[in-house]
Formats: structure tokens, C-alpha cells, sequence
């Protein structure tokens, strides 16, 4: 088989662990015939000729317009990018050209920690087997693009501080294209523990192999 690149890209807020986060799906890529290179910084955005995927976990941080460029070319010229929760929708707060590209931005996790449901609504391999499974962590709010190809939602209950959110149902998995490339987003992720629920581990493992180019 031939061997794809993948280049992991993990720093910003260190509350979402994104070194200990990135190292559980790492062995996942090798053993899907992945050669696998680790950053801590992007600028490795400048120079992604040859990768297949890029796998990021950056929760907020910082970018600058060139590396920007960079990552959006090679997107649209067909390197997958991939993520979860704030690794993907709370990077580079403030940065529009990179929040159109991934199809959604982080708004808020009203409640914090709370009990909610995550449903399948579209059938795609990523979520194939899968209908609905149930969370204890953060729900994330996103404003997100309505070209986003929706493969799993969660609907919020009412919050004391916002009643009229009560019923707002926001997508919790999606996949889009930009140019040759593919993009895929899951929301939850938190925590190890989330990223270890059999569900969001499957999820998360197929939309990266879907990804890849």
C-alpha cells in the first residue's frame, strides 16, 4: 500500500491537551500506512507540498496571513484537513479566511459540562452504525456554514441565562469541500475521555482517513 504523509499540528490552549489528544489517533494513522510528522508550530504551514492530511488541534492561538495562505492552497489543491472540538472550530479566533474554510466557529458552551445527545442525521461511512449516543461534557454552539454537509446534530435544553436557546439544534459533525479538499469537523472532544467514548473515537477516526487525500 503506498504510504500517505500526515502532519500533526497541536499547540494554543493547553486546557484541551492537545499533545496528550493528538498521541491517541497518531498510532491510528501509522497503522493505517500513514508516515506521520509531528509540529508545534504553524508554520509548517508554509510548506505542505506532498501531505495527504493535516491533522490540527489548536485551540485558539495564532496564525499569520502567510501561513493562512498557505494551508488554505493546499487545501484547495487537495490535502484534507481534520479535527475536533476547539482544535479545529476555536482556532485563530478573529481569523475569517480560516473560519470559512473549516465551515464553523466556536460561539459558546452555554452550562459548561451538561448531559446531551448527539444524533446521526445524514448516512455517511463516517457515522455509518451509528444513531445517537449521549455526552457529559462541553455542547459547543457554533455559528456554522449551511453548505456543510451535516452528518450528526445536538439540540440544547433551555439555560437560565438564555431560555430562548431552548430547541436550537446546531451541527455537531460535518464534512465540506474547499477546492480539491476535503474538510471534516466533530465538536466534541474535550477530553481524553470524550475522545475515548467508542462513538466519538469512531467518528473521529473515519473522518480522518476520509480526509486524507
Amino acid at each position: 500500500m503506498t504510504t500517505r504523509r500526515a502532519l500533526v499540528v497541536r499547540g494554543g490552549w493547553e486546557g484541551h491537551l492537545p499533545v496528550e489528544a493528538t498521541e491517541l489517533f497518531i498510532p491510528f494513522l501509522r497503522d493505517n500506512d500513514f508516515e506521520v510528522t509531528v509540529s508545534d508550530s504553524t508554520s509548517s504551514y508554509l510548506d505542505l507540498d506532498g501531505t495527504d492530511l493535516v491533522l490540527q488541534c489548536i485551540s485558539m492561538g495564532e496564525i499569520t496571513a502567510e501561513e493562512t495562505k498557505g494551508l488554505e492552497a493546499a487545501v484547495r489543491a487537495g490535502t484534507g484537513l481534520a479535527g475536533w472540538h476547539g482544535g479545529i472550530v476555536d482556532s485563530f479566533r478573529g481569523n475569517v479566511d480560516y473560519s470559512f474554510m473549516t465551515g464553523g466557529q466556536f460561539i459558546s458552551h452555554p452550562g459548561g459540562f451538561v448531559d446531551h445527545r448527539i444524533e446521526v442525521v445524514a448516512d455517511h461511512p463516517i457515522v455509518e452504525g451509528i444513531e445517537q449516543f449521549d455526552l457529559h461534557t462541553e455542547q459547543y454552539y457554533v455559528h456554522a456554514d449551511p453548505s456543510n454537509n451535516v452528518l450528526a446534530t445536538t439540540t440544547f435544553r433551555a439555560h437560565p441565562d438564555y431560555p430562548w436557546i431552548e430547541g436550537a439544534t446546531m451541527p455537531a459533525v460535518w464534512t465540506r469541500t474547499w477546492g480539491d479538499g476535503k474538510v471534516f469537523v466533530c465538536t466534541p472532544g474535550h477530553s481524553l475521555a470524550d475522545l475515548d467514548t467508542p462513538e466519538v473515537r469512531t467518528i473521529v477516526e473515519r473522518g480522518l482517513l476520509w480526509a486524507s487525500k
